[in-house]
């Protein structure tokens, strides 16, 4: 398992950063750390604003993954362009090994979550196989993979092809069914043994059926991609990127009375609704700082940006020890004791800890160190 550090000289800087919108980092970072929020909770209740909708439904909370493979949709177009799409055997083999190491990274932070929480140092039939890690490498293996072999206008049309069918598949087959009987969960027993299935609710939010969808999503952060790199006037693209937005938020809505916004299963208004969310977020967030020049107080969100896995995955780590070792218990009772309110004492913990993973990111940043997973 291997990753690349980057260290980019301090005299290197001015002529990269004419060529990157800041934006990008700004969002992905403000994503990444409410991603780290989100799943950080202490004591048995969360912060309302902090939970994921219970079946049919978007809440905040809902809105952070979705947002993340947006921008990774976004990021990807960005770094195949510059390589014209070739599909060269380097540019394949790249793709692969990223693939495979944030693959290997989410199954090692399962397995490492496992031994921390008493299960067998070499007992690997309880590994979660599925998860946030396994779906953002399979969302960013597959639509790169893809964009080297189809055009910008087939990439839409492949996206679209896929939200039908996965549409189709939950009318048919029990996709709003909140039990073991939907579709969702059926194909996992199906492919997984059960050593290796998520079990803490019926249907898992990150399942095998619902990357499918996910992959649709990447490709219209991919599409949106196209429209950020196009040589009209900055103004002129965030316009369009922001009417996108704006029609892909109108589809979901309407799309949503045949088929309801459900993250769980991640359903075709879900994705166009939190795809048009994040391009008019962006396109609003870009309009700030990269057509007025609005940067002040952005470092830290930016800090989480340049290093976004490597922070998530510091985060989890942290997260996993801190549970093991009673660490989070013991300060979930001391905020609890002192504020006498258990969601805002949950709140303040999840903060906390996000705040010590960006105080090790932030180093990282100032001294222009990249850690590319």
């Amino acid at each position: 398992m291997t990753s690349d550090i980057t260290a980019i000289p301090q005299s290197a800087a001015p002529a990269a950063s004419k060529k990157r919108l800041l934006s990008l980092d700004v969002m992905r970072g403000l994503t990444v750390a409410f991603m780290v929020i989100v799943n950080n909770g202490a004591g048995p209740e969360s912060y309302l604003h902090l939970s994921h909708s219970e079946w049919n439904g978007i809440t905040l909370c809902d809105l952070v993954f979705p947002f993340f493979l947006f921008i990774m949709g976004i990021t990807t177009y960005l770094s195949l362009s510059k390589r014209n799409f070739a599909p060269s055997g380097a540019t394949i083999r790249k793709i692969v090994k990223r693939t495979l190491i944030i693959l290997i990274i989410g199954w090692a932070i399962h397995w490492f979550s496992n031994v921390c929480h008493g299960k067998g140092l070499l007992d690997f039939g309880h590994l979660r196989l599925t998860g946030v890690l396994t779906r953002i490498a399979l969302c960013y293996g597959v639509v790169s993979l893809l964009s080297l072999a189809l055009s910008r206008k087939a990439m839409a049309w492949t996206a679209a092809a896929l939200l039908i069918i996965y549409g189709a598949i939950l009318l048919l087959f029990n996709g709003y069914e909140n039990g073991p009987a939907n579709v969702n969960a059926i194909v996992d027993h199906l492919l997984l043994p059960d050593g290796l299935l998520y079990t803490k609710r019926p249907v898992d939010p990150e399942g095998i059926l619902g990357t499918v969808p996910a992959i649709a999503h990447t490709i219209i952060g991919f599409c949106c991609g196209a429209i950020l790199a196009s040589r009209e006037p900055l103004d002129r693209r965030l316009l369009r990127l922001f009417v996108c937005g704006a029609l892909l938020i109108a589809g979901g809505f309407l799309l949503s009375g045949i088929l309801p916004a459900n993250k769980r299963i991640w359903s075709p208004s879900y994705v166009l609704i939190t795809c048009g969310l994040a391009a008019a977020l962006l396109a609003t967030i870009s309009w700030f700082v990269d057509e007025r020049g609005m940067r002040r107080g952005l470092g830290f969100f930016e800090s989480f940006g340049v290093n976004p896995l490597f922070l998530y995955v510091v985060a989890d780590i942290l997260g996993i020890i801190f549970g093991s070792f009673s660490v989070s218990k013991a300060i979930y009772a001391s905020l609890f004791a002192a504020i006498g309110n258990p969601q805002l004492a949950s709140a303040i913990y999840a903060v906390g800890l996000m705040l010590l993973t960006g105080l090790i990111g932030l180093p990282l940043y100032l001294k222009k160190i990249y850690i590319k997973i």
